[in-house]
């Protein structure tokens, strides 16, 4: 079992870096793969959720709560009027005590980012720009029913740029219907050559209820086998790398500098509150998540009710576990000695013999600095590696 916490843990605690997350479920359409919260944009519904959404967060118990990031994340954010972005922002410098260099990140899609709407965000407060391109490919893109092309997507970083950006990040998803090694390296090449701050990169997952499944099945689109995909990963972060990137999490590079502050939170332990339907908030050792429905939220928020759900206190173990899980998500891994003073855990004690077959494989190793850390072939198989080392965690 973890130690309970103490008083110099709780203090510890309170030093951790915090942030916002404020959920958009809104978009122009609706992508083939989607499986997130998100409706069709109707502009009178996205009027009262915005309003719903300002009005949540001044209600906030955590009112004066220093943070050190906000993300906008959907859905589609970018749908959002300057106007209504600066509401939200407002909302939220007028309730917490946001950091006067806080990274604010706003996910947009490249066919809803004019660069008027862009110099407007940066006026908001915006710093940061997450563009959902997914692929540089237009067959590719078709496919995942996106409504951008790839000269869009290009024009899109353009225009964030003459809008006053510097901080822009792309997503890229791998292993699509009917991609290949070659398509993969022409799409990862494309990106390098538009020369972002930060980029993503995710595996494609089709979901039951995602119309791409079918659309696959119909059309019999097949997908790359695990190890020409496995290859494809590898080579696109040397590609990244050569181009002066830095690998510094599974699915992510950056320019240096440019890592992403309030991901980090999710892999370092920080705290976020989460705003909006289906968001969730992790805040000092307590859970919840909002009511899901778009309507649902609007309703409640302005009927007085709560709209958070299933409130619960994170027990210590599971802390741990959660430490070692997300810690190991980083190249750099996670502390053994942090880890040891925190929870007073010996870990390699504790999991040695889960560890040992990882480690003689050369999946996991333990630097000279004391960190434990998944080696490049280890993120191949990262959840498989991750099960293993947490099992005894919640015995």
């Amino acid at each position: 079992m973890a130690a309970p916490a103490t008083t110099a843990d709780r203090a510890a605690d309170e030093l951790m870096p915090a942030g916002l997350y404020l959920h958009i479920p809104f978009c122009e359409a609706i992508c083939h793969y989607c499986n997130f919260t998100r409706g069709v944009l109707d502009e009178a519904v996205k009027s009262a959720y915005v309003s719903a959404l300002v009005t949540d967060i001044s209600r906030a118990p955590e009112r004066g709560a220093e943070v050190e990031t906000i993300f906008l994340g959907g859905g589609t954010p970018s749908v959002l009027s300057p106007a209504e972005l600066a509401r939200i922002l407002d909302a939220c410098r007028g309730h917490f005590g946001v950091a006067h260099d806080a990274e604010v990140t706003l996910e947009a899609n490249p066919e809803s980012a004019s660069l008027e709407r862009l110099e407007g965000y940066r006026a908001a407060g915006v710093n940061r720009l997450s563009f959902g391109v997914q692929s540089l490919d237009d067959r590719e893109l078709a496919r995942l029913g996106r409504l951008h092309s790839a000269a869009r997507a290009r024009q899109a970083v353009d225009e964030a740029r003459r809008a006053g950006f510097s901080n822009i990040s792309l997503d890229l998803m791998l292993w699509l219907p009917e991609q290949r090694t070659d398509d993969w390296h022409r799409s990862v090449d494309a990106v390098i050559e538009v020369a972002p701050s930060h980029a993503s990169m995710y595996l494609l997952e089709v979901y039951p209820n995602a119309p791409l499944r079918e659309e696959m099945m119909r059309r019999q689109w097949s997908v790359a086998p695990d190890e020409e995909a496995a290859d494809m990963y590898l080579e696109g972060l040397s590609r990244f790398e050569a181009a002066g990137y830095r690998h510094y999490e599974i699915s992510n590079v950056a320019r240096p500098g440019f890592e992403s502050r309030h991901n980090r939170l999710y892999w370092t332990g920080g705290h976020w509150l989460g705003f909006g339907c289906g968001a969730h908030s992790t805040w000092h050792g307590r859970r919840w998540r909002v009511m899901p429905g778009t309507g649902d939220y609007i309703r409640a928020v302005s009927e007085s009710r709560p709209v958070r759900l299933d409130i619960r206190d994170v027990p210590p173990t599971e802390q741990l576990e959660e430490a070692l899980f997300m810690g190991l998500r980083l190249t750099e891994g996670v502390d053994l000695q942090a880890i040891r003073e925190r929870w007073g855990v010996d870990v390699l004690a504790r999991y040695g013999d889960d560890l040992a077959p990882f480690l003689e494989e050369g999946l996991v190793q333990v630097t000279t600095s004391g960190r434990l850390r998944l080696t490049r072939n280890g993120m191949l198989v990262a959840n498989e590696i991750m099960v293993a080392f947490i099992g005894d965690a919640v015995q």
